[in-house]
Parts: structure tokens; C-alpha cells; sequence
């Protein structure tokens, strides 16, 4: 018996060893840590068929079916590919034909396609349970094409006037013309903005969500994002916004983060990313640019949404058949570059499983979950390195190497030093880096092939097959082990010893 609990006081050395090699003490966890599954609620899961009617899947604008139930029973299936939040399109009550969420009717109601608001409530708990977050889509700039506001004369004030939007560079027509002939809210008039402000702080307060992605923020007064802000985070204090401006100029996306919303979406990126990873031998380098770019006119860059692709535009997968690729070598190139770049991913439902989709609404085709599961494997890895190493979200970024579509940049914090390979080339590449770039005396550990490169002759030589990627983590040269190598032999020893002593008193028990 004593030799066995020696070899359970080993155990945990063998641990402390088998640790990945320079993570740091686990610390809080930040939004800048997350990892976001956008989801299209209609469009996911179908868990609970009592609230089909009018669904119509031949019907890519009908109700399909998607619901909170669905999404409950999928949680399990995300939190294991390593997603950590989950974004949802709007699940308030839409008027005929609002599958997507955007033509609310009532603000303080579910759409009863989507299931009741204890449904809801329930997924919202069962996300919490598995430590994950929730992020509603928020809609204040207009409400659905026919909702009954607009005919009312009490509520008159509470719409601009109807007109389409002529100028987009008059901030003014942007503001308070009417978008795709949706009726615009009038945020200045004080009714409006209170109905608005208190259903935000409602849903917060009733159902505990974390975030809220506001939708088309650049259609909005800025005064009343401000309001917004203080109201909803008076609520809650960490509660994340994560703004909508669609915007090439940086100037003007950045100018709205003084209203207090935390992080963008980042479409300024999302053009360089889909140009660079729809097709190998795309330099990368413009990419790296735009990270530089953010640092400069954003207070917390961090805080920016990675993505490839969402709702309103073709799926990525569509770019990638379009110039004969293969979907699944493409989307891991794209995804090791945004799990491992300063930001948080936001990864559209069915990317997993390279689902295709042209325009609106062919983009938003009802997933799958029967699919090859080489890709999802590869996402959960990645996953599992963004949740373990710190450096990969907490960093400092530094490009070491570029060159026709092959990088190479360091991650660093605290005592720890990731390096990421991206060969996004139709050749195997070499890249040799020096001493003084990382440290004498080392070696990298590949965290996703297992790759091994031990520093020579003051130079890490790295090889990296084609259109294929590495996690490095720099660590202190293996070699002869010896603590861990006293280790096992004690381990052994012992259980051998314990082997020993069973068999003995085995053999003194006399059958009856």
C-alpha cells in the first residue's frame, strides 16, 4: 500500500511535465479571450417541431425552422469545438417572414418561431452552465416594414420622415433616411429613446445575457450610443457591445468607440482576409497592415471581431470553389491566421463544415451536422491552443517574416513565446530565423503537427509544407529529461513493487 501512494503522490509531477509547454498562470477571463459561434437562430437547429407552421425549407425566405431549443441541444457540440460565446441574430418577435430577425414587431417578446421567452431562458442558463456567453444582435435604427407604429397616429414622432437614403457621404440622410424602406426611429424624440434604452436594460435584467451586437451603429446618432452604453453597462458591467459600422474609412469606424461601445466588426480587415486565403501565393502582408492600422485608431484593438464571412455577404466557401481550392485546406489556413491574431474570431455557423452560399439569402442555408470531421478536428485544436495560450490572445505581435504568402510573427506575454507559421504558397518554404529574434538555446514545439526545431548554429530553420500551418511554442530543449526520466523510473518502480506484493498475498490466501 505505501508503494502505491508514492505512486500517487507522483502523479502529479507526470502532470506538471505533460502541461503545455509556457503556458502562463491561468488568469481572468477577458472578451479579448473569447472565441464567437454567430449563429442564424431560424437557420441551426430544429429541436422543437410545434413551432413550424408557416416553415417552408424549399423557401430560402420562409421560416426553416431553426430554434432555441435547437441551439440548447447544440451547446455541447460548440463548446467542444472550443467556442466560448455564441452570437444569435435577434430573437425578438418578427413580423411575417422575419426569419432573419431584423423586422421586429415587438421588442419585449421571442419570436414564437424561435420558442417562448422561458426557452430562451433556458438556453441562456444551460450556455452559462458550460462557462460559455451570449450575445444578442440588437436592432434601434428601424423596426419591420409593416409594423403597426407606423400607422399610429400617436406614435408619428417616433419615425423620420419616409425617404430613401440618396447620399451616403451626407451623415445627416444616413441617420434619419430610411434604409431599405424600413421605417427609421426617430432616436432623438425622448420617447423613442426611453422605449429603446429600458428594452435593452429589460433583456439584460430578465435573462442575463452578456452582449449586444449592434446592428447598422453608423444609422444612429452618436449621443444616443453613448446613452446606450451607460444604460446597458449600469446593468451589467462588463457587458460587451460589439458594433456594426460599415465603413472602409477607420476614421470614421473609430470615431463611434467614444460612445462607448467596446470592439468592431472588422470589415476593413475582412476584404484582405478573404483576398489572401481564397487562393494560395496571395501575400499576406497587407493583412499585417491592417493590424498596424487598427493599433493606431483604435483604444483597444483587442477588442475587434475577426471574420471571413457572415449573413450579408457570400460565404467564404463560395470565393474558395470559385478558384477550384480545396474549402477544407483554405479554411484552416484562414482560421490558424484569426485564432492566433490580435482580436476575437467570430466564426459564421457552418464554416466547420465549409458550407457553401452565394448572395442574401443563399448565404444562410439551413446547417448540417453530418459532414467530414477533418475540419471540425483542426478548429478544436485550435481552439484548445487560443484557451491555453495566453500569448495568442493577450500578446504582443511581432511579423518576423514575409514573403509572397509565407509569414511567420511571434506572439509574446509574460513568460511566454508562441510562433505561428503560415505557408500560404503552393511550395514547401523555408524560413530561417535568427537567435536574437527568439532566444539562444532553444527549441520550437509544434502544437499542431508536432513539428521540432531546435536552434543551430545561432539559427531556427523552419519547413513548412505547402499551403499548411504552424503553433510554436518556444520552450527550453528537451534532450535527457533527467528530473522527469527519475520520475517515470520511480513510477514504474513502484508499480512494479505493488505488482509484486499483490501477487505474494495472492498466493497466501488458501482456497477454502
Amino acid at each position: 500500500m505505501r508503494k502505491s501512494l508514492f505512486s500517487l503522490i507522483l502523479i502529479p509531477f507526470l502532470l506538471f511535465y505533460a502541461l503545455p509547454v509556457g503556458a502562463v498562470e491561468k488568469e481572468e477571463r477577458k472578451w479579448q479571450d473569447e472565441t464567437i459561434y454567430f449563429i442564424m437562430v431560424d437557420r441551426f437547429n430544429n429541436g422543437d417541431t410545434s413551432n413550424d407552421f408557416q416553415v417552408n425549407v424549399q423557401d430560402p425566405k420562409a421560416y426553416n425552422g431553426g430554434d432555441f431549443k435547437g441551439i440548447t441541444e447544440k451547446l455541447d457540440y460548440l463548446k467542444d469545438m472550443g467556442y466560448t460565446t455564441i452570437w444569435l441574430t435577434p430573437v425578438f418577435d418578427n413580423e411575417e417572414k422575419g426569419y432573419h430577425g431584423y423586422w421586429i414587431r415587438d421588442f419585449y417578446k421571442t419570436e414564437e418561431h424561435f420558442g417562448t421567452m422561458e426557452e430562451f431562458k433556458k438556453l441562456v442558463k444551460e450556455a452559462h452552465k458550460r462557462d460559455m456567453k451570449v450575445i444578442l444582435d440588437f436592432v434601434v435604427n428601424h423596426v419591420g416594414p409593416n409594423h403597426p407604429w407606423v400607422n399610429d397616429a400617436s406614435k408619428k414622432e417616433w419615425f423620420h420622415e419616409k425617404q430613401p437614403i440618396t447620399n451616403w457621404n451626407d451623415q445627416k440622410e444616413v441617420e434619419n433616411n430610411w434604409l431599405y424602406d424600413l421605417p427609421d426611429l426617430n432616436q432623438k424624440n425622448p420617447e423613442t429613446r426611453q422605449y429603446l434604452l429600458d428594452a435593452a436594460k429589460w433583456w439584460i435584467e430578465e435573462t442575463d445575457v452578456d452582449g449586444y451586437r449592434l446592428d447598422t451603429v453608423k444609422h444612429v446618432p452618436k449621443d444616443f450610443w453613448k446613452d446606450f452604453s451607460k444604460e446597458v453597462k449600469s446593468v451589467k458591467e462588463d457587458f460587451y457591445l460589439l458594433g456594426e459600422v460599415w465603413h472602409d474609412d477607420l476614421g470614421v469606424v473609430s470615431s463611434y468607440q467614444a460612445s462607448g461601445i467596446d470592439g468592431f466588426v472588422d470589415f476593413a480587415q475582412n476584404e484582405h482576409l478573404r483576398t489572401a486565403f481564397a487562393k494560395p501565393d496571395s501575400s499576406l502582408a497587407w493583412l499585417f497592415t491592417s493590424l498596424d492600422r487598427n493599433k493606431a485608431f483604435f483604444d483597444r484593438p483587442e477588442l475587434m471581431g475577426n471574420f471571413m464571412d457572415n449573413h450579408d455577404m457570400t460565404r467564404f466557401t463560395r470565393e474558395i470553389i470559385q478558384y477550384k481550392q480545396n474549402p477544407g485546406t483554405r479554411w484552416k489556413l484562414a482560421l490558424t491566421y484569426l485564432y492566433t491574431v490580435p482580436g476575437i474570431p467570430i466564426v459564421y455557423y457552418g464554416s466547420e463544415i465549409a458550407l457553401d452560399g452565394g448572395e442574401d439569402p443563399d448565404n444562410r442555408r439551413f446547417m448540417g451536422f453530418k459532414a467530414d470531421k477533418e475540419l471540425i478536428d483542426y478548429i478544436t485544436k485550435l481552439g484548445e491552443l487560443r484557451q491555453q495560450l495566453p500569448a495568442l490572445t493577450r500578446g504582443n505581435l511581432e511579423l518576423l517574416h514575409e514573403e509572397n504568402g509565407m509569414a511567420v510573427y511571434k506572439r509574446t506575454y509574460k513568460n511566454e513565446t508562441i510562433v505561428v507559421a503560415v505557408n500560404n504558397t503552393s511550395k514547401s518554404q523555408n524560413v530561417s530565423l535568427s537567435e536574437d529574434t527568439l532566444a539562444k538555446d532553444k527549441e520550437l514545439r509544434g502544437l499542431l503537427a508536432g513539428d521540432l526545431v531546435r536552434e543551430r548554429d545561432g539559427k531556427y530553420e523552419l519547413i513548412i509544407d505547402r499551403e499548411k500551418a504552424e503553433i510554436y511554442a518556444l520552450a527550453d530543449k528537451s534532450g535527457l529529461n533527467i528530473p522527469y526520466l527519475v520520475t517515470m523510473g520511480a513510477v514504474y518502480l513502484a508499480f512494479v513493487v505493488f505488482i509484486i506484493i499483490v501477487l505474494k498475498r495472492s498466493r497466501r490466501v488458501k482456497p477454502d
